[in-house]
Parts: C-alpha cells; sequence; structure tokens
C-alpha cells in the first residue's frame, strides 16, 4: 500500500495520504466512504438526483445500487466524497447544526457563487467547484 506525504486538502496536511490510483487502496476505503457520503447527503437533505449529481452524474439505480453494497469506487468518486466530508466538517465549525445543513442548498450572495446555491456551483463546476467550495469555508474560519 504505497501512499506519500503531502498536502490533501487546502489547510490540512496528513502525514501519508491514500494512493488512490491503487485498487487496494480504493477497495479499502470504498465502504465508509460512500457511508460517510449517504450520511452527510441525508443531513443535507438532498435528492437522489442531486447525490448522483455529487458523485458526477451516476444513474438513480446505480446509486441506489451504491446504499446496498457500494463495491469499490473509482478515484474520481473517492476524490469528491473527500471534498464533500471535508465541506461538511468546515461548515460543522463555522455554523449552528440547522444552518450549517442547509448551507449547501441555500443561495448565496458570495460572488463565487452568482447567487445561486454552493450544490449547484459544486455540480456545475466538478471537483474544481468543490475545492473552491472546500477553500472558501476554510478561508472563512481562518484556515485552521
Amino acid at each position: 500500500m504505497l501512499a506519500h506525504s503531502t498536502f490533501a486538502a487546502p489547510g490540512y496536511h496528513f502525514d501519508t495520504v491514500p494512493d488512490l490510483s491503487l485498487h487496494a487502496n480504493r477497495e479499502r476505503l470504498s465502504d465508509s466512504a460512500m457511508e460517510g457520503f449517504f450520511a452527510i447527503t441525508e443531513k443535507w437533505k438532498l435528492t437522489a438526483a442531486q447525490k448522483s449529481d455529487l458523485l458526477g452524474g451516476l444513474s438513480k439505480s446505480s446509486l441506489h445500487s451504491l446504499k446496498i453494497a457500494p463495491g469499490t469506487r473509482t478515484q474520481d468518486e473517492l476524490t469528491r466524497i473527500s471534498y464533500i466530508v471535508g465541506i461538511y466538517k468546515a461548515l460543522n465549525m463555522l455554523l449552528p447544526e440547522k444552518l450549517a445543513d442547509s448551507w449547501i442548498t441555500r443561495d448565496n450572495d458570495n460572488p463565487l457563487f452568482y447567487g445561486h446555491s454552493p450544490l449547484k456551483y459544486m455540480v456545475r463546476s466538478g471537483i474544481p467547484g468543490m475545492q473552491e467550495v472546500r477553500r472558501l469555508l476554510d478561508a472563512t474560519r481562518g484556515g485552521k
């Protein structure tokens, strides 16, 4: 299991970051990643379509089957879930729980979002959009 020392996400340094190009690492992380993804997106009250869009546009049937038997996820999907977890964590450090859970779907006047919700921005922009939302939240809380 290869891993390398690097910055995993803006504001966070881990001694080792799993090499997601290795099937064994993706296989090891997939079940817990999907469990976390569904727990977070339930708290955010996302629809099946919104959940699917966050994972890169999975079909409704594929999304449903992930709840039952996730299987080994792709590097792209695990990267997306990693950003979602980081965004969730940052929101819950910044805001009371109820506001933290609704922030992602509420229209936002930050210039990054053009008056739309952060969710819409992330779906439209994919992983780079998720990274920008994560950076914004980390900057807001002082990069800690």
